[in-house]
């Protein structure tokens, strides 16, 4: 995993969540896992084609995506976790991997992303990469967002 995938995401986050009515984003720790990432309870999946390939996870509790996605709605209190919230959690996931897949063109790189895939659980896990990958924490508000990327 090349670090110079991380700042197009960062960038990203910090340009399209305060479209959206977030008001404090922080990027936390920067590390690397094994294969294989542990669920948080809500995962939104997108690969990565062409130039720049791979896989990017968003992953984050089911209490955060509510709060994230009631934000998103307008301060509409998000109780349960229902349609109405995953398709906002899978939307924000587009817009900001789109963003980021902007930003990597920009550097002159051919980029396509997938849809969005979103799963809901506890106890499974991801296989992001054969090897190493990175995780970035994002504080959103207060709800911690970790984007697990492989991209080369």
């Amino acid at each position: 995993m090349d670090v110079k995938f991380v700042n197009p995401f960062i960038n990203a986050i910090t340009t399209v969540l305060p479209q959206l009515g977030f008001l404090t984003i922080t990027r936390g720790k920067l590390s690397t896992r094994e294969k294989a990432m542990p669920s948080l309870g809500v995962t939104v999946l997108v690969g990565f084609t062409k130039s720049v390939r791979g896989n990017v996870a968003y992953n984050m509790t089911t209490e955060a995506a509510c709060k994230i996605a009631s934000t998103m709605m307008m301060g509409l209190p998000v109780a349960t976790f229902d349609e109405m919230a995953q398709s906002a959690i899978s939307e924000l996931s587009n817009m900001v991997t789109a963003n980021a897949a902007t930003n990597l063109a920009s550097m002159d790189f051919e980029v396509d992303i997938s849809t969005p895939s979103l799963t809901l659980g506890d106890n499974f896990s991801v296989k992001i990469s054969d090897i190493q990958y990175l995780v970035i924490e994002m504080d959103i508000d207060g709800n911690l967002i970790e984007i697990n990327m492989d991209l080369h």
